[in-house]
């Protein structure tokens, strides 16, 4: 009887540690599908992390590659910011939405090429407007857009802003047709991840050609190149 007892113990142990261990290994095994970089990670997919993070203005501390402490505030602050889930892990919603591209993180279709298209349509639009700007001139441009988006004054999509009657001169004139190049597509992603060098401006125009005395009005955040920008 005790013998049995004792048998009966044994297997239930046996049969708990199976399934802890069994348990285990599927959490893992999903954790590295779903989880790219993490806190504990290095190599080059963080120092990408890092730098965008630290160009937005996330991030201050070293490009080192490692996934500290820093970094891991900086991914949540930027996932706050972009109304993604704050787990500190850069996985591929947040990859994605940091332009950050791989097999894993590049595996859903239909939501890249919905990305795609809006960088692309955004970079037109910089392109138009700002082909002679700086990088951090063009990206302010595309933020204009962004924030346009952001607000309840404006249509609450990039193509509903960019073609909304009267609003971008590039649109009328038909410049909004030409292919833009790589700095325009890489300012109209950063834009888009939420780089903003106007200062969350929503107006911006050239103090040099500029005829409208209602634009003259408006509280001007800064001025980056030939293009002041306003609120």
């Amino acid at each position: 009887m005790l013998k049995n007892k004792k048998r009966m113990i044994i297997i239930f142990i046996i049969s708990l540690i199976s399934i802890s261990i069994l348990t285990f290994i599927a959490v893992s095994e999903n954790s590295s599908v779903e989880a790219l970089s993490k806190y504990g990670s290095r190599g080059d997919e963080v120092r990408q992390i890092q730098t965008k993070l630290k160009r937005w203005g996330y991030y201050n501390g070293n490009v080192d590659g490692i996934y500290g402490t820093q970094t891991l505030n900086a991914v949540k602050y930027f996932q706050r910011k972009n109304g993604l889930t704050q787990d500190g892990i850069a996985g591929p919603a947040t990859l994605k939405a940091m332009g950050i591209f791989n097999s894993s993180s590049s595996s859903s279709s239909s939501g890249t090429t919905s990305n795609s298209s809006n960088v692309n349509l955004l970079a037109k639009l910089i392109y138009g407007e700002a082909r002679g700007e700086s990088y951090t001139g063009q990206v302010a441009v595309g933020a204009v857009v962004m924030n346009r988006v952001k607000s309840s004054s404006f249509p609450n999509s990039i193509s509903g802003v960019i073609y909304q009657q009267g609003a971008f001169d590039v649109v009328s004139d038909g410049q909004i047709n030409l292919t833009p190049d790589s700095t325009a597509k890489k300012a109209a992603q950063d834009a888009i991840n939420g780089w903003d060098p106007s200062y969350g401006a929503i107006y911006y125009f050239n103090p040099a050609t500029a005829t409208n005395k209602w634009i003259w009005s408006r509280p001007m955040t800064v001025t980056i190149g030939k293009h002041r920008f306003c609120k």
